[in-house]
């Protein structure tokens, strides 16, 4: 840097010269002014040299600064390290003073921290915090956040905790709270506990969810005895009230939201349980056809046989007796050939769709039987596809195979016991036929001797 500026000097000072060279009338003159320019290039360079003298002491007070704050932060790590040291002997030797101190104090905490864990495991998940919310908060702190030795408070709200949970399983109280309905919604209802077993509300079975605390109801209530018994109990006010109560604390009953409903049972027979109940169903309505029309048959004819003499063709026998009427005066065996021709004329009437409701009642079976054969079919493609790991992929297949078999055989037994009732009516009013038929005819061979 001072070689240019020198170089840039010295190219001024030539052409100054120069210029001063034209400017000069003598030898002299430019004398002059060479003596006056060096002069005043002395007085820059000494002006230079003194101000790098003095940016040079500047920097040698900052180095001596810095040095001496580098000194006493070397000197403040050696104090800060032999207190650190000393006070980890401190610290050493209070441990011991505080194990000698506290004794068999210590074993205490340990029990206690022992027995806030069990407690706050029992009573946050216990129906009973849903009467008494937020006592479960107090022991969790005592088992995982406490680090000295519990204080008289904290070991009587460990107690009052424990007596409290003790007492309230043997009682059956009532209290209002927040109840989560299944759509979402809530509303105030007054619930009844029973112990430390079950909550029963006005949807009947309640559950308490002890990572929300709320109260919800089952997500499928139990059987109607079991409901019918919550509800009693949820109405009385006094006295002895029967229940069905949860022993493990709504285990069971929360179980039940997996046990398939009659109608989810019926729907698994698939295809084949749908046509055997169609067939059920139109053999149950043929048979109630049948009795009915029998049942008012029967009747016409008991009282066709209290008016023989005046027959009606609106009933079998009516029509027999017309019969009997035209052919008065034929011979025996024409006139039994004439009446039987007519009881074979009303047979078809009177026995029309029975035959339908015992083919129906032995198709059902073997229905049922199909569809067993095609649950086992489906069953074996599965373990085929997929193995027997997971039952729960064939569950659907060996549902359709016993619930076929059983649809089957529930709608045989109705059909069979309609058939045997339809056929008993029937044959009852073919046999007064017959018995009527015959009577005639042996009236009508003992006029014809006489």
């Amino acid at each position: 840097m001072k070689t240019v500026f020198k170089s840039i000097l010295a190219a001024a000072s030539i052409s100054l010269v120069a210029s001063t060279a034209q400017a000069a009338n003598s030898l002299e003159d430019l004398l002059g002014e060479v003596k006056k320019n060096r002069v005043s290039e002395a007085r820059i360079n000494k002006k230079r040299e003194a101000e790098f003298q003095s940016a040079r002491a500047d920097k040698q007070a900052l180095l001596r600064k810095a040095q001496a704050s580098l000194k006493a932060e070397k000197s403040r790590g050696d104090r800060l390290q032999k207190q650190f040291a000393d006070n980890e002997v401190t610290l050493a030797e209070k441990e011991v003073e505080l194990t000698q101190a506290t004794g068999n104090l210590g074993e205490m905490f340990g029990v206690v921290r022992q027995a806030s864990a069990e407690a706050y495991g029992q009573i946050s998940t216990s129906i009973v915090s849903a009467e008494f919310p937020g006592r479960g908060a107090f022991l969790k702190r005592m088992s995982e956040e406490a680090k000295g030795l519990p204080n008289i408070k904290e070991l009587e709200d460990l107690w009052f905790a424990l007596q409290t949970e003790m007492t309230q399983s043997g009682q059956v109280s009532r209290f209002t709270t927040e109840v989560i309905s299944l759509d979402g919604g809530s509303q105030q209802q007054e619930v009844v506990r029973i112990g430390t077993f079950n909550l029963v509300g006005e949807q009947g079975y309640l559950v308490y969810d002890d990572q929300a605390e709320m109260v919800q109801p089952l997500g499928r209530q139990p059987d109607s005895h079991l409901l019918a018994s919550a509800q009693d109990m949820k109405a009385a006010t006094s006295g002895i009230t029967a229940f069905y109560a949860d022993p493990s604390k709504g285990g069971i009953l929360s179980l039940l939201k997996e046990k398939a409903t009659m109608s989810e049972r019926y729907h698994a027979g698939g295809v084949v349980g749908y046509v055997i109940t169609v067939m059920l169903a139109i053999g149950l309505l043929i048979g109630l056809y049948k009795i009915i029309t029998l049942t008012i048959v029967s009747g016409k004819i008991k009282s066709q046989v209290k008016n023989i003499d005046n027959p009606l063709a609106t009933n079998p026998l009516g029509r027999i007796l017309q019969v009997y009427k035209e052919n008065k005066a034929a011979d025996v065996e024409t006139l039994e050939l004439k009446l039987d021709e007519a009881i074979l004329r009303e047979l078809p009437k009177i026995d029309s769709g029975i035959n339908m409701i015992k083919i129906f009642a032995a198709i059902a079976p073997l229905l049922g039987l199909l569809g067993t054969v095609l649950g086992m079919i489906l069953t074996f493609q599965q373990i085929t596809l997929f193995g027997t790991g997971d039952p729960k992929l064939m569950a659907g297949s060996i549902s359709m195979a016993l619930v076929t078999t059983a649809q089957g055989i529930i709608a045989a037994l109705p059909l069979l016991l309609t058939h045997s009732i339809v056929s008993g009516r029937s044959k009852s009013i073919v046999h007064i036929l017959d018995e009527q038929t015959a009577g005639i005819v042996a009236t009508h061979a003992e006029s014809e001797k006489a």
